[in-house]
């Protein structure tokens, strides 16, 4: 299960998408999450699907990947698709058991959070695959630069993000091998009751604490070491350069956006 988050992971290629500026990724991602969550227009959502699908080709990134993270949220899916299969009472009765009703309605909503779920996972993995952490650092730090003016620690904020998007995928590897050593030694995480399946996880969360904290010491300790000085002083390696292509895309999801609202007040 740990192998299927792929949160934090970027697959470096030579396309489009990757040589977007992250600040146009970080606001198409943003319009597309609250158009998906706001809008139940079926054409709407055919074209924002098929949008999503049209940037995760021009990704160029294994399919796998996707795959991979949609395996780790699909019980989410199920189980909200299912609740909403079961206690939606709107609309015509489709099936009556007796002690199950399943209505319209009820299918419409589940297949609609479903869809949204299944949306908004691809879509965040689209962002974090094709975005180094440091350029999502940097993004996320200049478009909330407005927010200086109110004595926001912007560039800590930024800084804590990236710090925190770099080690998920090494605290998942320690947890897997902390899993592995454990069950080596006789722990059952699969079988069992559930009693015993909560005990199990206590010699896990132990030393994944103990080695975060000493993670984290170092990483404080070399940062000093090197002179670090956050806030105004630094200065970037490279510069962020919105171009042609940044304005294109955002223009994009923008006209999508402005469109669906205004045939959904027309019709």
């Amino acid at each position: 299960m740990l192998d299927n988050i792929i949160i934090g992971q970027y697959v470096p290629r030579d396309s489009i998408i990757h040589r977007l500026d992250p600040r146009s990724k970080f606001l198409c991602v943003l319009i597309f999450m609250v158009f998906i969550f706001t809008t139940r227009d079926a054409v709407a959502l055919t074209v924002g699907a098929t949008i999503t699908t049209l940037a995760v080709i021009l990704a160029n990134v294994p399919w796998r990947f996707f795959l991979k993270g949609l395996r780790f949220i699909f019980i989410l899916i199920l189980i909200t698709g299912t609740l909403q299969l079961l206690l939606n009472r709107t609309g015509t009765v489709l099936v009556d058991a007796g002690f199950i009703t399943i209505y319209t309605g009820g299918v419409i909503e589940g297949a609609l959070i479903a869809f949204r779920l299944l949306m908004l996972i691809v879509t965040a993995t689209l962002l974090t695959l094709t975005t180094p952490p440091i350029d999502l650092t940097d993004g996320l730090e200049r478009l909330l630069s407005p927010a200086k003016r109110l004595n926001v620690p912007t560039h800590e904020l930024a800084l804590m993000m990236s710090i925190a998007l770099r080690f998920i995928p090494t605290l998942l590897g320690e947890t897997s091998k902390i899993i592995h050593a454990q069950m080596a030694r006789g722990a059952a995480f699969v079988h069992g009751s559930i009693w015993q399946r909560l005990k199990a996880v206590t010699p896990i969360l132990i030393p994944l604490f103990v080695q975060s904290f000493q993670r984290a010491e170092d990483l404080a300790t070399a940062m000093e070491a090197r002179g670090y000085e956050g806030g105004d002083h630094r200065t970037k390696y490279r510069e962020l350069t919105w171009q042609t292509k940044d304005t294109i895309a955002l223009a994009i999801y923008v006209g999508f956006a402005l469109i669906t609202i205004m045939g959904g007040l027309l019709w």
